[in-house]
């Protein structure tokens, strides 16, 4: 499109702006009125290990969205001569679940506690048997309960527990509501109310009785929205909290703020029934919009939503790429020991499409990723492992190419309840780190699930892309128009994106390899419980 018309329409606000908190970036990306990215920035991140809590400060939070929005605006003046003022509307995004709990006076009463910690089995295992639903670690109300069992002095102090982007959203807007997909990870959720499951909040309160604590379980949630509706305008305190410049004015609409599944869902088409998308990354997951509910509670299947409210079966694992990443930044650190120089994304291009050269089962390598728990295979705690017999074909590209396919071991044992419960995909929709690299990151995939994936030119976006969508669905969409049918007729339209279909020889490969991968399992147990 012309500068000339994007900078009309950056003046006149006809955009919308996404934000997302992901696990190493925070990306904000600006949208023009036919959804194509017309400027980002971004900010890398990590979590912190901080007394055996995977967290993340508020100070990091606020730098990292004040950042990636500078980076942002920066863009657009550079690239379109704009100061930027206005926005037609704006959505914020984060990794699901975890545990943010304020007091009174809006501060944090412990540590962010991220979906990444695995602390909570007691509670998980208690709460999952009340309800008769699956209440996986990572949920907010598996943290709350484990804190209420561990009798922590903060608990009476809560005012109000949400996740990251419901905090960010709250702090900008003064709102303390939540997309329901977000809040199906926070808590169950009934696709007939779009609300929480008011049997099963009636259930906790009772449950915890005993405790006299002075408060019940909705006054400290967030109020539940769908994709659509209006969720608060940012405050003058809002403007200047999000644009230090001070150049952004206040008054700007607010969708719901949603999970990264759910931003996931909408940057890849994937809320219709019988959809479903993979994002693989630092943690990879895939969601799949049921057309009926499963025969009986997995817990290994998380059931949460769509942004719009539909039932969606979700397969959460904690690992993928980070310790792939890891040994990607040791051969970085070789080649420049040798007097190489190389850009990082060359180095993971290279290394990715060396994979491809490999044996089709991995040369009898074997690894594991688990830089953390992973709840799929039922560990507690995680040990990075990389082994090999002396009968192991170890070369490079069958290193890489079996580090590639343990990114999505737990995935795949995951995925395969779902086939045994007759659940059909025609295809999936891929997005996150793991495809950026074309078509490497998506054949593994491919083999691994053993159905086509398409990846969508607009993949890298990722969630704040779909995020920016959001934003546009609440301000765009025609009266009583479906999230589904917008993003199908004027979002996607047209697109069909790159399909790899399964390769016959690289699917048996990895069946192989998989094989080996469950036999395996006892190792990684040995050196959790051995390397403490």
């Amino acid at each position: 499109m012309d500068k000339n018309i994007i900078a009309e329409a950056i003046r006149e606000g006809r955009t919308a702006l996404g934000v997302e908190l992901g696990s190493t970036r925070i990306k904000a990306v600006l949208v023009d009125e036919n959804h194509e990215p017309i400027a980002s920035g971004s900010h890398e991140w990590e979590n912190q290990y901080v007394d055996g809590i995977w967290t993340y400060s508020i100070p990091d939070i606020w730098k990292g969205v004040q950042d990636s929005y500078r980076k942002m605006a920066e863009a657009v003046k550079e690239q379109y001569g704009e100061t930027l003022t206005n926005v037609g509307a704006i959505c914020f995004s984060a990794m699901m679940h975890g545990y943010m709990a304020f007091d009174k006076t809006g501060e944090i009463l412990v540590p962010f506690r991220t979906w990444r910690n695995t602390m909570t089995g007691v509670a998980s295992e208690k709460l999952t048997e009340l309800f008769s639903y699956q209440i996986p670690q990572r949920w907010s109300i598996a943290h709350l309960y484990q804190a209420i069992l561990n009798k922590e002095a903060h608990v009476p102090e809560i005012d109000y527990l949400v996740t990251l982007e419901g905090y960010v959203h709250w702090k900008l807007t003064g709102k303390k509501v939540l997309g329901i997909g977000d809040c199906s990870g926070m808590f169950p959720i009934d696709s007939s109310t779009k609300d929480y499951h008011d049997r099963m909040v009636e259930l906790f309160d009772e449950l915890i009785v005993s405790e006299n604590l002075p408060w019940k379980l909705r006054d400290i949630m967030p109020q539940v929205l769908t994709a659509g509706e209006k969720a608060g305008t940012l405050t003058e305190d809002g403007a200047r909290l999000l644009d230090v410049s001070g150049n952004l004015r206040a008054g700007i609409p607010l969708c719901p703020p949603e999970g990264d599944a759910g931003t996931g869902m909408t940057a890849t088409n994937s809320v219709a029934r019988r959809t479903g998308n993979v994002s693989a990354g630092t943690s990879v997951f895939a969601m799949v919009v049921l057309e009926k509910e499963l025969s009986k509670v997995y817990s290994e299947i998380d059931l949460v939503t769509t942004p719009a409210g539909d039932s969606v079966a979700m397969v959460h694992c904690n690992n993928c790429t980070s310790d792939l990443n890891a040994w990607v930044s040791l051969f970085g650190e070789f080649a420049e020991t040798m007097g190489i120089k190389t850009d990082k994304n060359t180095l993971f291009s290279n290394l990715y499409r060396k994979a491809l050269e490999g044996d089709k089962d991995g040369g009898g390598l074997l690894s594991y990723g688990y830089l953390s728990g992973e709840h799929i295979t039922h560990f507690e705690e995680g040990r990075p492992l990389f082994i090999r017999t002396p009968e192991s074909r170890f070369s490079l590209a069958n290193f890489m190419r079996v580090h590639l396919y343990t990114a999505l071991g737990a995935l795949k044992i995951g995925m395969e309840i779902l086939d045994d419960e007759g659940v059909k995909l025609d295809v999936l929709l891929g997005h996150g780190g793991l495809f950026k690299t074309r078509e490497v990151g998506q054949r593994i995939m491919a083999a691994a699930m053993g159905v086509p994936v398409s990846v969508m030119e607009t993949a890298g976006e990722g969630g704040a892309w779909g995020a920016a969508l959001l934003a546009s669905y609440m301000i765009r969409k025609d009266e009583e128009e479906s999230l589904d049918h917008y993003l199908a007729e004027k979002v996607f339209h047209g697109k069909s994106g790159i399909r790899i279909e399964p390769d016959l020889e690289d699917k048996a490969g990895f069946a192989v390899f998989m094989d080996r991968y469950k036999k395996g399992l006892s190792v990684e147990r040995a050196a959790v419980d051995s390397l403490k």
